[in-house]
């Protein structure tokens, strides 16, 4: 018999964020226990709300499966005399196991042959087996913060109040802190939160839909996108696409009623950056705009609960915007009685780290760096780059920014561009923060990647010249995301950087800080982030021991590194890639453990080995442009003209004679070879299952 697995567990609100992570997780971790239960079961259904986690799994069997159990007891040799009779070990054995002597068999085992039995153990019912494990599986379900309530000794993210645990209408018992399992959910805080009985999901979604609560996320998030909407156009207006914001208020309601409301037409003159923000970081509103896209003075709320008098509500939202918009307008005046420069003094009273200095300080490092960047990338825009590191955090130090930190690099940019600041430069401003996050769009002008990478990198190596290293998933300063950034943007600007060189300038401004040794923190920065490097390449379906091939060859540029994987990768799919690489790593491998020195042509006496020599010479000669504009997929199609000399000559010549001096000799026409394939990758690394260093 199969049946429907029903869990509710109610509580307090939770976090907007925290909801379908959860969920899902508690999905996740039932699957899996019905699974190592060897419990049968369909297709795992999820669906929640901010005070409500449900899981249904269909086509649950009502029992565990059967399974034959091998259990092995004494060394044959303890178990039987001489005379091949049982002894006390076996009898007793026998007996532990409820089986006559005669059903003992003799089982093979890593310590030799002993006795033992096999018996099939029919399997528990489902409902016994689910009251012990679910207790386990809601404790382990995952938030960012959980807590405790009363005395308890349970967590959860927040408190709970009921817990719907059926199995085919039936209840599963059990105990979690002082919530007992039951067939009894409540519905709806505010308007209905009487408790009412269910026996399946359908019954749960039919009572809670009549109360107004739709249970489905997406089903949720697509009512409250098609009521804004509807409401917006009513005045001819539409909603700013927001997806954050709705992701956040599909979690912040059971059940939404949206209502419009406006704001005086004089908040206007603020910028459109900054309505936003107040109408979405600090109420959760929607903002609408005009044919023209431009900013109104009109907003969508979106409430829990019907309201008796819409009028009122309306105004409840209104009178709170409008004390916001105030706070807002007085940072914004008050700022911009000064211009941007001006702060830049201010910044020596933040203290950016205390074993890095202030903010002034890290802008003259950064502002160093962006320089040095720029004469190698930009140099008809140098007095540009540096305008715009020296104004990058100047807006950290603004009333807008301290009421709305969000706003920073915006509010900054939005400040130069009034102060008469070129247009590059105040998208700079901006534009140096990005990415902020996986997916994030990069700085489109060449001026705001410049100062990024600055900055980032003085972060990076200031973090690890004191000693704040990431460890495990700890990254208190997002040291790794910093990293990344700095990748995607070289790969985005497409220019040779030498990266180790602008690690050792970032070190040489840091000398009156750092506490670690030069050469420990240039190691360990430049291993970092060819981890990172790696990590990205690899998530994006190109494989390991290519990437790791190309990183452990050289990893002194960002740009360069990544023409070598593309190539490496394309050229991994010729059909006789097999045959040409295994030659290679005869050629590397060879080398492990000696030190061959200068090869002297006039010691080759060898066909094979001049004739390798000779091809060698030829393919460098044409290869070394090639290499030299990053044409590596061209470079190495010529490289795979040496396969068949390099076969040749360890199928005809003996490396490894005892004359020392042709020995030393043939080593050294390889190492040159080797040494040359190293421009590229190291290919004995490909086809390595082995982890990223």
């Amino acid at each position: 018999m199969k049946g429907e697995l029903l869990i509710e567990v109610g509580s307090e609100e939770i976090p907007a964020g925290y909801v379908m992570p959860a969920v899902e997780a508690l999905a996740g971790l039932l699957e899996k226990a019905l699974d190592d239960a060897r419990i049968g079961h369909g297709f795992v259904t999820v669906a929640a709300t901010p005070r409500r986690l449900i899981v249904s799994v269909a086509d649950v069997a009502d029992a565990q499966e059967p399974r034959e159990v091998e259990k092995t007891g004494p060394p044959v040799a303890s178990a039987f005399d001489a005379e091949g009779k049982p002894t006390k070990a076996a009898v007793g054995f026998a007996r532990s196991q409820g089986v006559d002597i005669a059903d003992l068999i003799i089982i093979a085992t890593p310590r030799g042959e002993q006795v033992g039995i096999r018996k099939r153990e029919e399997g528990r019912p489902t409902l016994d087996v689910l009251a012990e494990l679910l207790p386990g599986l809601i404790e382990r379900t995952p938030f960012p913060k959980s807590m405790r309530w009363m005395d308890l000794d349970v967590r959860f993210a927040r408190p709970l109040h009921w817990i719907v645990a059926l199995y085919d209408g039936r209840v599963i018992p059990f105990t979690y802190g002082n919530i007992n399992s039951g067939d009894t959910s409540r519905g709806h805080r505010f308007t209905a939160p009487e408790e009412f009985r269910i026996s399946s999901l359908g019954d749960l979604r039919t009572v809670l839909a009549a109360q107004g609560i739709e249970i489905d996320p997406q089903a949720r998030r697509a009512r409250i996108a098609e009521e804004i909407e509807a409401l917006a156009q009513g005045v001819g207006l539409s909603v700013f696409s927001d997806d954050e914001l709705m992701d956040e208020i599909t979690f912040l309601v059971e059940s939404p009623y949206p209502v419009m409301g406006e704001f005086p037409v004089e908040f206007l003159d603020l910028p459109a950056s900054i309505l936003v923000t107040c109408m979405k970081k600090h109420q959760r509103y929607f903002s609408l705009q005009n044919g023209d896209g431009r900013i109104t003075n009109r907003f969508i709320a979106v409430n829990n609960t019907p309201v008796r008098d819409e009028a009122v509500s309306v105004r409840g939202h209104q009178r709170v915007l409008k004390a916001r918009l105030e706070d807002a307008r007085f940072y914004f005046r008050e700022d911009r009685k000064h211009p941007l420069i001006s702060r830049l003094d201010a910044l020596k009273g933040v203290v950016f780290h205390s074993r890095l200095g202030t903010s002034y300080e890290k802008v003259q490092r950064f502002t160093h760096l962006a320089k040095k960047l720029a004469e190698r990338y930009a140099p008809a825009k140098l007095a540009e780059v540096e305008r715009a590191a020296l104004l990058a955090k100047c807006d950290l130090v603004t009333g807008i920014v301290y009421e709305f930190p969000e706003l920073q690099g915006i509010i900054g940019s939005y400040y130069a561009r009034m102060d008469g600041e070129p247009d590059e430069v105040a998208n700079a401003v901006m534009e140096h923060y990005l990415p902020t996050h996986a997916g994030d769009s990069l700085p489109e002008g060449t001026i705001g990647a410049l100062v990024s990478i600055a900055d980032r990198i003085d972060t990076i190596v200031g973090c690890f010249s004191v000693g704040l290293i990431p460890t495990g998933a700890a990254d208190p300063y997002a040291l790794r995301r910093h990293a990344l950034a700095v990748i995607q943007i070289l790969i985005d600007l497409d220019k040779p950087l030498d990266l180790d060189g602008v690690v050792r300038e970032s070190l040489g401004l840091l000398n009156d800080k750092r506490t670690r040794p030069w050469d420990e923190v240039e190691r360990d920065v430049m291993d970092f982030i060819r981890t990172r490097f790696v990590n990205f390449h690899t998530s994006r379906q190109f494989s390991l021991d290519v990437v790791e091939a190309v990183v452990r060859a050289r990893f002194d540029d960002v740009v360069d590194a990544r023409r070598r994987v593309k190539a490496l990768q394309r050229w991994k799919q010729r059909e006789d890639f097999e045959r040409i690489i295994t030659g290679f790593k005869r050629v590397v491998n060879i080398l492990k453990n000696t030190s061959p020195g200068i090869m002297e042509p006039d010691l080759l006496t060898e066909e094979a080995e001049i004739k390798l020599y000779e091809s060698f010479k030829d393919v460098r000669a044409r290869v070394a442009p090639l290499i030299h504009s990053g044409e590596y997929f061209q470079a190495l199609e010529i490289v795979a003209e040496l396969r068949a000399p390099i076969d040749a000559l360890f199928d005809t010549v003996m490396v490894m004679v005892e004359d020392d001096q042709i020995r030393e000799n043939r080593l050294g026409l390889l190492k040159r070879i080797a040494d040359f394939f190293a421009q590229i990758a190291d290919f004995s690394f490909i086809g390595s299952t082995a982890e990223s260093r």
